[in-house]
């Protein structure tokens, strides 16, 4: 049985995490494109560290139900240690003053970790995709 899916309806930890996730897609293209060593480019790095920590950390909090899983954790949940390597790696690269490093690993997390698992996670049939396609847009 369909159900129609709302924000409403959406368990504490699934909104948490979308919190943290959309400040952290928000804020990478940001901190990205700031004038590197800027002040400018290290406080949205460092706010964008800590959206994608807190995204990677709540998306644990989520559990899934679907063919796909073992102990309540399914392959996106794999994004989540990803997303907490390519920041760590990140750090670690810029620790060393590792700057080619450092950037392409902030590149590869923000692409693969905020785009890519932000476009499978509206495909139509998951939760908010359903939410976006049929609840907020009304196509499908």
């Amino acid at each position: 049985m369909y159900k129609d899916p709302s924000l409403a309806s959406l368990a504490p930890a699934v909104l948490v995490h979308l919190v943290f996730a959309s400040i952290a897609l928000l804020l990478g293209p940001v901190a990205l494109w700031a004038r590197k060593g800027s002040r400018g480019h290290r406080a949205f790095g460092y706010a964008w560290v800590a959206a994608m920590i807190g995204a990677a950390l709540s998306a644990f909090l989520i559990r899934s139900t679907g063919a796909f899983q073992w102990a309540g954790f399914s392959p996106i949940h794999l994004l989540a240690v990803a997303a907490l390597a390519g920041v760590g790696g990140a750090i670690y690269a810029i620790a060393r003053r590792n700057v080619s490093a450092h950037r392409k690993a902030m590149q590869r997390t923000y692409f693969g970790a905020c785009v890519g698992a932000g476009l499978f996670t509206l495909l139509p049939g998951r939760y908010l995709g359903d939410l976006l396609w049929h609840h907020a847009l009304g196509v499908m």
